[in-house]
């Protein structure tokens, strides 16, 4: 498990993931909100194809992921984005359509020219989110915070 990511559960609707970034606040919104570069972190690193992306509010966004000779399709709207504070979408797996969550990410600055990531996913029922807890999620958002973390090294 990786000791950087910090995740609690507020309510039995709610997971908040805290990740600190080496990197200023600005650049790691570029790798929220930028195609190309998030293509080359989202989905844990993997080949990613990014078929739909439109960073406004009511834009549609659609990812597909392919890992070891399979795809996994992951879509939402963007309801609120204020750069380079705030963006808020939701989020729903094809493999379980009708599950929606909504996810706030907030970007704090920190001294040294780092960055705290903050995100909030409010779920429509528990059990949704002991759903995608017991996915995996923790360790699939480990591994797509390493890749992030490699991509702002090198900027």
């Amino acid at each position: 498990m990786n000791t950087r990511l910090q995740m609690t559960t507020p309510s039995d609707r709610e997971i908040h993931v805290e990740r600190v970034f080496d990197a200023p606040r600005e650049r790691v919104w570029n790798a929220l909100t930028d195609p190309a570069l998030l293509a080359q972190w989202w989905g844990r690193g993997n080949k990613l194809e990014i078929e739909r992306f439109e960073p406004q509010p009511g834009g549609h966004w659609r990812f597909v992921e392919n890992l070891d000779g399979e795809r996994f399709a992951f879509e939402g709207r963007f309801r609120a984005l204020k750069a380079p504070e705030r963006l808020e979408e939701t989020f729903e797996w094809d493999g379980m359509p009708g599950h929606v969550s909504v996810d706030t990410y907030t970007l704090e600055p920190l001294p040294d020219g780092k960055t705290k990531l903050s995100s909030d996913t409010l779920f429509l029922t528990a059990e949704d989110c002991e759903g995608m807890l017991k996915s995996g999620m923790e360790e699939g958002l480990a591994q797509s915070y390493d890749a992030l973390d490699k991509l702002l090294s090198r900027a």
